[in-house]
This record gives C-alpha cells, structure tokens and sequence, in this order.
C-alpha cells in the first residue's frame, strides 16, 4: 500500500510532515481529540520484518480508524503520531531485532486525525530459530505515566529538531 497524504480533518489541526525510517514521507494532520483507550480490550497486530502489517484484530481496527482493508500491508508507522519522537522508537527496533521483548508508551494517530495513548508490548516472532516478524499487544496506559512522559518525549523531540 502507498503511503498517501491524510485528509484535513474538520477540526482544528495541526499539519505536520513526517519522513519515516524508510524514506517515505507524507502530511498528516493531527487534532486535540483525544479517543480514550476502551476497558477490557487489547489491540493486537502482526508485522512482517520491515513492519508491513499483515494482522489486525478488530480492536486495532476501531481504534486506529482505517479499515482492515487499509491496513493490512500498510506500513505500521502510519499510526505514527508528529508527537512521538524517532528516539521513542529506536528501543523498540534494536530490541526486537535482537530478539527481545519491548515495553513502551505510545501515542498513536488516528485516520481522522485524533490521537490515543497505549502501553505496547511488542516481541519478535520465532520460526524455526529465525525472527520471521513482530506482533504488538497495545493495553490501557497508565495517565499518570502518559503524563510524566509527555514532557520527556517534548525534549526528544525538540532535540531532534534542532539536529535536523
């Protein structure tokens, strides 16, 4: 699936463009909407190796917005959100490429430009001795830590500004 720029929400909105790790960018648009995490469910997704999606269980489809159709071989990144610094993620990649277990907060962008929070756990996925993809569990954040790290993942991104 080609990565296309989303559509200016009717709200207010920021619009920002992203440049992801594989070169792609697009404009994406992003509101102060927050969709609050639903009790009881888990979001749950499969990637392949570079983090095309080839699994999305009907929560992850609800909460994200898109269709399954969308996004299923889509990258995962487009749930990536302007707020989320590239650092945030860096962990993630070199633990599970080392085939380790990850654990993090995320705030994740919304197909109609609203926003939630989750607390991933992603792992590799082992076939036959050989990491063969990833498979994220996303579950109701803690607030009080989605508020002690909106501050940090400020700096990390204002870091990352002014490096560029």
């Amino acid at each position: 699936m080609a990565l296309s720029d989303m559509t200016r929400p009717q709200q207010p909105c920021t619009e920002t463009r992203l440049t992801y790790t594989d070169g792609s960018s697009r404009t994406v648009y992003a509101t102060d909407v927050e969709v609050q995490f639903p009790e009881g469910r888990l979001i749950v997704s499969r990637t392949d190796l570079n983090g095309i999606i080839t699994h999305a269980n009907d929560a992850f489809v609800e909460m994200s917005g898109y269709t399954r159709e969308e996004l299923i071989g889509a990258p995962h990144h487009i749930l990536r959100h302007p707020d989320m610094p590239a650092i945030a993620f860096k962990g993630l990649w070199d633990d599970v490429a080392a085939g380790k277990k990850w654990h993090g907060y995320v705030k994740n962008l919304r197909k109609d430009g609203a926003y939630y929070w989750v607390y991933a756990t992603a792992v590799p996925n082992i076939r036959n001795g050989v990491i063969a993809g990833y498979t994220s569990v996303r579950r109701k954040p803690s607030r009080t830590r989605i508020n002690e790290l909106v501050p940090v993942y400020r700096q990390w991104l204002a870091e990352e500004k002014a490096a560029s």
